[in-house]
């Protein structure tokens, strides 16, 4: 069996204005994200992780390789290209209200219903394509680690919402029936054959110790 431990990038400047970063824009980790990294690390520690891979944007890059650094043993780190985010077009630096005044529905439909989002509108990438490369990506990493074997994920809330639904089979409609991944959350699935997952943890987050929600940590 292999497990694979799905983690979303450290807060950044952008997630905490509401600002579309997607595959090509990129904003700096907050400070406290650092800290939250540490304690996601203390959450990890007793995991043995033979391999960890991670987007190579920035944030995602660099929250992987605070964390790697800070878990026991020498993990190795490899970045993957297929882990990005979603590319979102002309909607990328842009706030999600500016999007929704400019392109009626297309906030919406991207956030929450998946299936009617049209990525044409704002030259941006579909749904089914990041599932796709999310998908194969994962089943390749199970196939290459199939024996009792956990295995760490660091990319993006949408690309990972998408992809970890798209390996449990769920329609687009139902992308957001388990709600959003949270900033340094942790996501757990397994599977026996690299093809037939299981979910065991969503979005896990009591290792950070917040006392209140703030809506922008989540997407």
């Amino acid at each position: 069996m292999t497990n694979f431990y799905f983690i979303r990038h450290g807060k950044t400047e952008w997630n905490l204005q509401s600002r579309y970063q997607g595959a090509h824009g990129d904003s700096p980790l907050l400070p406290e994200s650092y800290h939250e990294i540490e304690l996601l690390a203390k959450f990890l520690a007793p995991v043995p992780f033979v391999h960890a891979y991670a987007s190579p944007i920035k944030r995602a890059r660099t929250t992987a390789e605070c964390l790697v650094k800070d878990l026991p043993g020498d993990v190795p780190l490899t970045l993957d290209s297929r882990l990005r985010e979603f590319d979102l077009g002309k909607m990328e630096g842009m706030k999600f209200t500016k999007v929704e005044e400019k392109w009626p529905g297309v906030e919406q439909n991207f956030h929450y219903h998946a299936d009617r989002y049209d990525e044409k509108i704002v030259d941006g990438e579909s749904f089914p394509a990041v599932i796709k490369r999310m998908g194969k990506a994962v089943r390749e990493y199970a196939r290459d680690y199939p024996d009792d074997a956990n295995v760490l994920i660091v990319s993006h809330g949408a690309a990972l919402n998408a992809g970890i639904n798209g390996l449990l089979g769920v329609d687009l409609a139902h992308l957001k029936d388990r709600g959003g991944l949270s900033n340094t959350s942790t996501t757990i699935l397994t599977t026996d054959d690299a093809d037939h997952f299981r979910l065991k943890v969503w979005n896990e987050t009591d290792y950070l110790h917040k006392t209140k929600v703030d809506p922008t940590d989540t997407i």
